[in-house]
């Protein structure tokens, strides 16, 4: 009788290349090469807290923490230990308790629309107001504009209110715009605008020329370029607000709010900021009439959040639309097949410029 027949010796199983960022693996290591030029990983980049995972985007970390499929045993230390607006994880209860305290924000007082329709305190005292912050860094204003309709269906976008406030939340201006043709839609449920407000408002020529001596403080443009006193400016969807009030601004100086890159959606569409208002700091906005100073106050209050996350930057950096040139050079060197995946990691940039650079003095484009 035969003897019983030995089963056969099990393969190896095929070795993964696995990301050290994003955790994703990968068959070949040239799959994983790919990966990596095309990801943008950096120590910019949100993370999960427990297994330090990076994400594109906060919602995409919020999706893995909270989310319909969240990972097991992250979703549960986050459940326990984890802030719902910030997404960090704390060591205790205690600890969690004292930083939702001041995590979680109040809303703004709303100015409404019987405030004074022109106020600007501090235009006449720029070159003493506030030149720079600590270090040399450039300070920031927020603004926010509200926009009446005009044109035959009302569709057309008029400037009708422009308000600025300061990193400490202080008004330094605001004024209601003279429309530049006649209003068919003052879209009062939205703005709280009507006719009284424009009457005797200021001209968009005027507007323009105040808000440039505020964001410029006393620069030239050509200084602005080298990084001088001009301000940091944070909106939302300010590509918007600047279209109707007919202005340009540098855009290494914007804090879009609705074009950074861990604030969008997963598809990098935009939030409003209704959403990341109450998703980020915590309260509601826009309940009514849009106000413009409890919006201005609100996206600077996201700007400084965000800006206020600590990272760490040895070995690592940003791209810009002018460093980029030559960054794909690097990954074609044939060297790069021989790199192990921390290796590659530490080759890869930041598609974005992160806002925590905006603390460090000497702000380039």
């Amino acid at each position: 009788m035969d003897s019983e027949a030995e089963p056969p010796e099990t393969e190896n199983p095929p070795k993964r290349h696995k990301c050290s960022a994003c955790y994703k693996q990968y068959k070949k290591k040239e799959h994983l090469i790919e990966h990596m030029k095309i990801s943008y990983h950096s120590l910019h980049q949100p993370r999960c807290g427990v297994c330090q995972k990076h994400c594109k985007s906060f919602e995409s970390l919020r999706e893995h923490l909270t989310g319909p499929l969240p990972k097991g045993l992250c979703a549960t230390i986050f459940s326990q230990q984890g802030c719902q607006l910030c997404l960090s994880i704390f060591d205790s209860a205690v600890s969690l308790r004292e930083h939702l305290e001041t995590c979680r924000l109040s809303s703004p007082a709303p100015m409404g629309t019987d405030a004074m329709p022109y106020i600007s305190s501090q235009i006449d005292d720029l070159d003493s107001y506030d030149e720079n912050g600590a270090g040399g860094r450039p300070r920031a204003i927020a603004m926010d504009c509200e926009m009446v309709g005009g044109g035959s269906d009302g569709t057309l976008e008029i400037c009708a209110r422009v308000c600025l406030v300061d990193e400490d939340e202080n008004l330094i201006f605001h004024t209601y715009v003279q429309p530049i043709i006649p209003v068919t839609n003052y879209r009062y449920d939205i703005t709280g605008l009507t006719e009284e407000n424009l009457r005797n408002a200021m001209p968009l020529k005027e507007v323009q020329k105040n808000v440039l001596q505020i964001l410029y403080n006393g620069e030239s443009t050509g200084k602005v370029l080298d990084g001088g006193k001009a301000r940091l400016l944070v909106g939302h969807d300010l590509e918007h607000d600047f279209d109707c009030l007919k202005l340009n601004y540098p855009k290494h100086l914007l804090r879009d709010t609705a074009k950074y890159r861990p604030l969008m959606k997963t598809n990098l569409v935009s939030h409003s900021l209704k959403y990341l208002t109450r998703t980020y700091l915590g309260y509601d906005i826009q309940s009514g009439a849009h106000d413009p100073y409890e919006d201005c106050i609100s996206v600077m209050r996201l700007y400084k959040r965000i800006r206020g996350q600590i990272h760490k930057e040895e070995g690592y950096g940003t791209l810009t639309s002018n460093n980029n040139i030559g960054k794909s050079d690097c990954w074609e060197s044939e060297k790069v097949s021989n790199l192990t995946p921390d290796e590659l990691y530490a080759m890869s940039r930041s598609d974005y410029r992160c806002w925590c650079l905006d603390l460090r003095p000497n702000l380039a484009p």
